[in-house]
C-alpha cells in the first residue's frame, strides 16, 4: 500500500514526487502563511485557493452568520480595488472566482490560465487580507443574504437538512446552519463582523492551495510579495495556526420523529444518527458501506424503495464528517401518506446491512463506483487544489490517488458490517417535511 505521507507543521520541501512532471510541494512562508502546490505539467490551467481554517461552528453569539457574511464581503471591493474591478480582471481574462463557506473552514478560489495566475494571486491576496467590511456593502449584502436564506427555506429539502442536522447536534456549534438565521443576519453589526474578520483572517491561519501549470517556488514568490504589498504583519514568527482538535465532542441527539408542516406535495423524509469523525480509521468503510446502502441506482435504497416499490422517485444515503463528531442519514421523497412506511423501510435496509453484511458482488461494485469516482474527480485542477486543502487543514496527509484507491480495495465485508451494526445501534432522529399529517 501506498504510505500516506505526514505533514508536519513546520516542514517544507517536496511532499511526493509520481515520477511524471506531477510534483507536490509545500512551503511555510514568514507570518506562518502555508502554500501547497501540485504541479500538472500538461495543464494549461491553474487553480488556486485562499483557505482560512474558520467556519460557523467558530462563531459566537450576537455573531452568527459572520462567517458566511464575510464570504460575501471581500467580493465588495478594498482600498486599491471596487467590486466591479474585482470582477472584471477575472472576466477579462475568461477566468473563474468564487468562494466558499462550510462548517470548519472557508475558501476563496479561481481557476485561470497559468499566465494570468500572478493576476489572481495578486487580486485574491487582496481581497483576504484588506477587504473593507464597508457599511453600506454590508446592508445590501444583508438583504442579499436574507434573500439566500429564503430560497433556501423555500425548499423541503434544504430544510430536512438542515432540521436533521440540529438534532443531530443539538446545542452543539456544528447544528447551526452555515449561513445564520434570518434572525441571526438581521442582528449582526459590522462591528462584530469586522472584528470576526480580524480575529481569524491573519498569516497564521492562511493556506494558500494551487495545482495546475504552474512552478511552486514562483507561486510562494508571488503569495509573499502579495502579501508584503497588503500591509500584513509577517514578523511574528512562522508558526502556523494548529490544525483542529479531534476530541470528543459530546453533543446531544434529540431522538424521535420531528414533522415540519409546510404546503408542498411530497414529503422529504430523513432519518439519522450519529457517525464518526474525519480521521476515524472506520471512514473507508463508512465510504463503501455509504455507497452500496444509497449511494447509486444499483444501491439498496433506491432497488427497494423505487425500483421495486415504487415509493419514491429519488432516496440516498449520506454522511457528513468533522473533526470531532459526524453523523449519517437516510433520504427519500415521497407521498406524504407513505411518508412513515417509506421512513421504516430505510431503517429497515440499514438493520438489513448490519445484520447480513454485503455480498461479495457488493463490495466489489461499491470499490469500483468509489474507485472511479476518485479517479475521474482528480482529473481537473479545481479537485487536486481541494485535495492539498484538505491535507493541510484535515487530514495533515498527503495520500496519492493510488494510496486513496489501495485503501478502499483494503476494506473487508466484515469491517463495513461491522459499521454498519455501530449505525444502526445508534440513536436516531426522523425529520419529515411536508403537508400537515391530518391534511396527507
Amino acid at each position: 500500500m501506498t504510505p500516506a505521507v505526514p505533514i508536519p507543521a513546520d516542514f517544507s520541501g517536496t511532499i511526493h514526487d509520481a515520477g511524471n512532471g506531477s510534483v507536490v510541494k509545500r512551503s511555510v512562508l514568514p507570518g506562518g502563511v502555508r502554500v501547497l502546490t501540485e504541479s500538472m505539467p500538461e495543464q494549461r490551467s491553474v487553480t488556486i485557493g485562499f483557505w482560512i481554517a474558520v467556519g460557523s461552528r467558530d462563531e459566537a453569539e450576537g455573531g452568527y452568520g459572520s462567517t458566511h457574511f464575510l464570504e460575501h464581503l471581500l467580493f465588495k471591493g478594498t482600498p486599491s480595488r471596487t467590486a466591479m474591478d474585482i470582477a472584471t480582471e477575472f472576466d477579462r481574462v475568461g477566468g473563474e472566482s468564487n468562494a466558499s463557506t462550510a462548517k470548519e473552514s472557508t475558501c476563496y478560489h479561481a481557476r485561470v490560465l497559468d499566465t494570468d495566475l500572478p493576476m489572481a494571486i495578486d487580486v485574491i491576496t487582496d481581497m483576504v487580507t484588506s477587504a473593507l467590511i464597508d457599511p453600506a456593502e454590508l446592508e445590501t449584502e444583508r438583504g442579499v443574504i436574507l434573500e439566500e436564506l429564503a430560497m433556501d427555506a423555500d425548499d423541503p429539502i434544504d430544510t430536512a437538512h438542515e432540521a436533521l442536522a440540529a438534532k443531530l447536534l443539538d446545542d452543539h456549534p456544528l447544528g447551526r446552519p452555515i449561513g445564520g438565521t434570518p434572525e441571526a443576519i438581521r442582528e449582526v453589526s459590522r462591528e462584530r463582523v469586522l472584528e470576526y474578520y480580524r480575529q481569524w483572517y491573519r498569516p497564521d491561519e492562511l493556506v494558500v492551495t494551487a495545482a495546475g501549470g504552474l512552478n511552486h517556488e514562483e507561486v510562494s514568490r508571488l503569495v509573499l510579495e502579495a502579501l508584503e504589498r497588503s500591509g500584513w504583519d509577517l514578523s511574528d514568527g512562522e508558526d502556523p495556526a494548529p490544525r483542529r482538535s479531534h476530541a470528543s465532542d459530546g453533543a446531544q441527539i434529540v431522538e424521535g420523529e420531528h414533522r415540519i408542516v409546510r404546503p408542498v406535495e411530497q414529503s422529504s423524509v430523513l432519518v439519522g444518527g450519529r457517525s464518526i469523525h474525519t480521521l476515524d480509521p472506520d471512514r473507508f468503510a463508512l465510504a463503501l458501506m455509504n455507497s452500496a446502502l444509497g449511494g447509486g441506482m444499483s444501491s439498496r435504497l433506491f432497488q427497494e424503495i423505487r425500483e421495486k416499490r415504487g415509493l419514491a422517485y429519488n432516496t440516498y444515503s449520506f454522511s457528513a464528517a468533522y473533526s470531532d463528531v459526524g453523523y449519517f442519514g437516510l433520504y427519500a421523497g415521497c407521498s406524504p401518506h407513505r411518508a412513515t412506511d417509506v421512513a421504516e423501510l430505510m431503517v429497515a435496509e440499514l438493520e438489513r446491512l448490519a445484520e447480513c453484511g454485503l455480498t461479495d458482488e457488493e463490495l466489489d461494485r461499491a470499490c469500483g463506483q468509489l474507485s472511479g469516482g476518485t479517479v475521474l474527480g482528480l482529473e481537473d485542477t479545481g479537485s487536486r487544489m481541494s485535495r492539498l486543502g484538505r491535507a493541510e487543514l484535515v487530514t495533515g496527509e498527503f495520500v496519492d490517488l493510488n494510496g486513496a484507491l489501495n485503501r478502499l480495495r483494503s476494506v473487508t465485508a466484515d469491517h463495513v458490517q461491522a459499521v454498519a451494526q455501530r449505525l444502526a445501534q445508534s440513536p436516531r432522529a426522523t425529520v419529515m417535511v411536508g403537508p400537515d399529517a391530518d391534511s396527507a
